[in-house]
């Protein structure tokens, strides 16, 4: 009797924490296999499609995710649109330049009418991340799925973005808020081998820098004079910029060797090389390519990872909540 009674209490206590225990989803590689095998081959298809179309759309779509995962976790907050009574997080200022929603959307429209009410906005961004990067020439890996859809989203939480002015203790304590570390951090930077900057987001580093140097004097010398051409005071382009590496149609690892010769385009690149905790790796994966691949698979897994919930939402339509 006396042992019944302690299992029916043990019994008690177990369902008491399941009650009062956040409610984290469990992620794993095998979550749509029977409600909608087809989930892979339609989201890859289609941001296939949209590359071909549009070349930014690889570069674009990798951004997606990492601002979505560093805002309120990997819950596709970044995709809903503002409202008259809220200004949603894609309108905040570090996010305008994301675009390439539409790729999204048209993925989701064709999973409702494979899968309806099946695959999660969140689950879609994160497996078109790992398609843009493994069609660009990068690695690829298991995507692990199950998220939910958040219903929140507000543009002034995107202030706790790391921004392209931020240095190597910054960016370090802004990934270990998320529970990265410094290997993830400078991995996570290599998604910098894809894309192009505009002039504001470096130009500080070229002229008045300081109270001492005209030029920011961690950059190579010959590449902010060209920088400088590309993007003068005032600059009436707005469309002028400049890519963040050579080879920025192909996942690489070019923007390390670039680091490593002072020509980082944003002060937060070169910041890496600044600090003992990162150089070492920069320097590691500018002369070896396949170890940046294997290391940024594995970051990109655990930035997946960040702040999933279980009590969210599938939305039917990844612009707007259900």
């Amino acid at each position: 009797m006396a042992a019944f009674a302690s299992n029916l209490l043990s019994l008690a206590i177990s369902f008491l924490l399941i009650l009062i225990s956040p409610s984290k989803a469990v992620l794993n590689d095998h979550y749509y296999d029977q409600a909608c095998p087809q989930a892979g081959k339609i989201i890859f298809e289609t941001v296939r499609n949209a590359s071909m179309h549009d070349p930014k759309v690889p570069a674009r779509v990798l951004r997606m995710f990492f601002h979505d995962c560093f805002i309120r976790g990997c819950d596709a907050s970044i995709l809903l649109d503002s409202t008259p009574g809220n200004q949603a997080e894609k309108d905040g200022p570090p996010n305008v330049s994301v675009r390439s929603f539409y790729a999204i959307d048209d993925a989701k429209a064709k999973l409702e009418m494979a899968c309806p009410h099946t695959v999660s906005c969140a689950d879609i961004i994160a497996i078109a991340a790992r398609d843009v990067v493994a069609m660009s020439g990068g690695p690829s890996w298991n995507v692990l799925t199950g998220r939910k859809d958040g219903r929140v989203s507000k543009a002034n939480d995107t202030i706790n973005l790391p921004a392209p002015t931020l240095n190597a203790v910054q960016l370090i304590q802004s990934f270990a808020k998320r529970g990265l570390g410094v290997k993830d951090l400078v991995a996570l930077s290599g998604g910098h081998t894809l894309g192009f900057s505009h002039c504001s987001s470096f130009e500080a580093r070229l002229q008045n820098f300081s109270s001492v140097h005209d030029i920011d004097p961690s950059m190579n010398t010959q590449f902010a004079r060209d920088l400088r051409k590309k993007c003068p005071k005032p600059n009436k382009d707005h469309s002028a910029g400049e890519f963040l590496d050579s080879t920025s149609s192909a996942f690489d690892n070019d923007y390390y060797k670039r680091v490593v010769e002072g020509k980082g385009v944003f002060g937060s690149d070169q910041a890496l090389v600044d600090d003992h905790r990162s150089r070492w790796i920069v320097e590691s994966f500018a002369k070896d390519q396949s170890l940046f691949f294997r290391e940024f698979a594995a970051s990109m897994v655990k930035l997946g990872n960040v702040g999933v919930i279980e009590n969210g939402e599938v939305r039917l339509k990844c612009r707007v909540v259900n």
